[in-house]
């Protein structure tokens, strides 16, 4: 029986860009590296909104009660 890797959830996508964030502000970082940093960067970022439009669409559909309807109006604009 295999196991799936389970992916890391939103929370540790975010700590990560966070991570790669600090390596490309330093100095001393070769071209190469950053690419190579910058190139992982923009998949997680990619995945992050993934993970984001799941989570909107699961929570339009909880608040819907059967019908599809948009978040909180007094929540817009923050």
């Amino acid at each position: 029986m295999s196991e799936k890797k389970k992916q890391p959830g939103l929370e540790e996508n975010f700590a990560r860009l966070e991570e790669l964030t600090q390596e490309l502000e330093k100095d001393d970082i070769p071209l190469e590296k950053a690419f190579q940093i910058y190139s992982e960067g923009m998949m997680l970022l990619k995945r992050c909104n993934n993970q984001i439009d799941r989570v909107e669409k699961q929570v339009l559909k909880l608040n819907g009660e059967g019908q599809l309807e948009e978040l909180d109006h007094e929540y817009e604009g923050i």
